[in-house]
């Protein structure tokens, strides 16, 4: 193997362990591997900013700036407390009800986004009924993985994998995946009951409470919330039909964004701009540049090579070790850096002799991110509605957490594994 090779390894694997550590802050960390690739001669800037995907960036900024706006109307809080007063009170009924808004908004804005908007919500319902928040935010962080899986702009690693596929369009991934996204959520609320069963107790007086709280006083701005919801109609009828309109998702979102940036002001756009996660925006940037010492040495070619000849070429074999590798190590790694390597390397299968790729990148979309509910290391939502519980005085441990979820995820690793195959392999 040449030393640019090696060399491009020995950066990539200093870097992935110094992520996985969090001793330091993960974008400092993938900036400055980015920044060593180039320096020492692996990339060029040229070639960094070639493999940089500016349509991944554009479309989670756009739907972070929609989402920021949205949010200050107080919509998404009412949004729960009028689905917990339809839950009648009952801690069970609610525990099935904010999990499938956490699904469904995961779907249509961004797993991280719904957890930020969700468990400060959940906390003030799980108060009232003086019940443990932990069922319900540990059921919203698996709800929020599987919900995510469902379209293309759910989850960063479909966003990733779309924005690299040109012919995986926002319909596609709702055709493929949200069957199966569907399949896992209703298999997964009796099992929740089942779980937490003895946790979701409370007396009649305080189911009251919950019904007599008034959720029209939680809309702060009503006239912004018409534009917002406006605004993120019309960027979501966009996603549908972007394809027809030969438009790339990130025009599309960054376009909602801007729209809605026109329609509320000038302050708006201040607020929205500080409200954009910038550190997750520069860690993609630095992964990319990663990955593309890795493109650009030829390690990458390498293992798809590998893949093949442990394959035979066999696509029903490939998909199922995408599938189970994708998430085993998606539940210990960050699932976002471990897709950046994967994309070129099923592109690098395409290019040795595999012609049917479609059922890779389903597996690959699968198992990274359902299996992000392996662990709480295993997706970026897991880990901030942690660390909000832990603020407000209960912690969810990585024992506690992988305890439930582990089992759950290797449940709906073998659903998929049936589902692509019946689907696309026989």
């Amino acid at each position: 193997m040449e030393s640019q090779a090696i060399a491009a390894i020995a950066i990539f694997l200093v870097i992935y362990a110094l992520i996985i550590s969090e001793k330091i802050h993960r974008t400092i960390i993938a900036m400055v591997g980015g920044i060593i690739m180039v320096a020492v001669g692996i990339v060029d800037q040229e070639a960094a900013l070639h493999h940089i995907d500016f349509n991944t960036l554009g479309l989670l900024i756009g739907m972070m700036i929609i989402v920021s706006v949205t949010a200050e109307t107080g919509l998404f809080k009412y949004i729960a407390v009028w689905a917990a007063k339809k839950a009648k009170g009952s801690p069970v009924n609610i525990l099935i009800v904010l999990m499938l808004i956490t699904a469904i908004g995961s779907a249509f804005l961004d797993n991280v986004t719904t957890i930020l908007l969700m468990v400060p919500v959940t906390f003030s319902i799980t108060r009232q009924l003086k019940v443990s928040p932990l069922p319900y935010i540990m059921t919203q962080i698996i709800a929020s993985n599987v919900g995510g899986t469902a379209t293309l702009i759910g989850d960063p690693p479909n966003i990733m994998i779309g924005s690299a596929v040109s012919e995986l369009t926002f319909m596609a991934f709702i055709n493929n995946l949200a069957p199966i996204a569907a399949i896992v959520l209703i298999v997964y609320i009796p099992l929740f009951i089942l779980i937490f069963r003895k946790q979701l107790k409370t007396t009649p007086e305080l189911r009251s409470s919950i019904m007599r709280m008034d959720e029209r006083e939680l809309i702060t701005d009503r006239k912004l919330m018409y534009k917002s919801l406006t605004a993120l109609g019309l960027t979501i009828i966009g996603f549908f039909l972007h394809q027809a309109l030969h438009l790339e998702s990130a025009t599309v979102a960054l376009a909602g964004a801007f729209l809605l940036l026109v329609l509320t002001g000038e302050h708006t756009m201040e607020e929205a701009f500080r409200k954009v996660e910038w550190t997750t925006i520069f860690f993609f940037v630095g992964l990319f540049v990663l990955v593309a010492g890795l493109v650009e040495t030829d390690v990458i070619a390498k293992l798809a090579a590998q893949a093949i000849e442990w394959t035979g070429g066999n696509v029903t074999a490939a998909s199922m070790l995408i599938l189970w590798m994708s998430a085993i190590a998606s539940a210990f790694l960050d699932n976002i850096p471990f897709v950046a390597t994967m994309i070129p390397m099923i592109q690098e299968m395409g290019n040795m002799g595999i012609d049917n790729l479609e059922p890779l990148w389903w597996s690959l979309a699968l198992g990274a991110c359902l299996g992000g509910n392996g662990t709480l290391i295993g997706a970026s939502a897991n880990l901030i509605a942690a660390g909000m519980a832990g603020k407000e005085g209960h912690p969810i441990s990585f024992v506690k957490f992988m305890k439930v979820a582990f089992p759950l995820m290797l449940l709906s690793i073998v659903l998929s594994s049936a589902y692509i195959y019946l689907r696309y392999l026989i």
